[in-house]
């Protein structure tokens, strides 16, 4: 049978909205923390060995209830029927570079994005997954931003420390040579030193413009206005 001081914490982080401090519940308990931190892993080892469907988890630097994993598919079919306000690709990729590089300013997640955050970082904001954190000391003294607590709960963590490691999503050096080894096939090589050349006089191209300099053999014809093939001879122009 559960203790007084076990059913008081399941009371107060049952009614509570967020993750409870336990240092929080030991003013309220009367206790040390340390003694609260013994009773909630106690509680949470015995639900655990009943098999229930919920955790007594810490979450965000305090104590909540939560789903079990396993139960996961029904909960989602309740929580997400008729849902439709998820974050876009693009907050998304804002989110776990603010995550990962916080504090960070929006210049330097638009550099990392390649392209405008300033849309998207006000949204996360509104949603309550991204708070301003502090002032670049250096010129500008631009806003940095950070991750909130919220977002900690959402993704079940106490820490943000406990985020995945980012070794694990990012190429090996044997992926990388192979990339590059196919963009430098697939370049085009540059042209030589024969192609660039101008054509020399001797070249077959030069024959070519001089068979073509003169396409109608004026050249080689004599005007038949200086031939003295008319009766009078002489200038063209004079004898029409």
């Amino acid at each position: 049978m559960a203790t007084e001081e076990e059913r008081a914490i399941e009371a107060i982080v049952m009614v509570s909205d967020r993750p409870v401090e336990p240092h929080l519940l030991a003013q309220l308990l009367e206790m040390t923390p340390a003694r609260v931190e013994e009773l909630c892993l106690g509680l949470a080892a015995s639900y655990e060995a009943e098999d229930r469907g919920f955790q007594l988890v810490r979450v965000a630097g305090g104590y909540r209830f939560q789903s079990h994993p396993d139960q996961a598919p029904y909960v989602e079919k309740f929580v997400l029927d008729g849902q439709s306000a998820r974050l876009s690709a693009a907050a998304l990729e804002t989110l776990a570079i603010v995550a990962y590089k916080q504090p960070v300013s929006r210049a330097q997640v638009a550099a990392i994005r390649g392209v405008n955050a300033d849309a998207v970082l006000r949204t996360l904001q509104v949603r309550g997954f991204v708070a301003e954190v502090g002032r670049d000391p250096g010129p500008g003294q631009a806003t940095l931003y950070g991750t909130t607590l919220l977002l900690l709960e959402k993704l079940g963590l106490d820490r943000i420390e406990q985020l995945p490691p980012l070794a694990q999503f990012v190429p090996g050096p044997e992926i990388m040579d192979a990339l590059e080894h196919s963009l430098r096939a697939d370049r085009p090589a540059p042209p030589t030193a024969d192609e660039t050349a101008e054509p020399g006089p001797d070249s077959d191209l030069a024959d070519d413009r001089n068979d073509y300099s003169d396409p109608a053999g004026f050249a080689n014809h004599d005007d038949p206005g200086d031939s003295g093939g008319g009766e009078d001879g002489g200038d063209p122009v004079r004898n029409i």
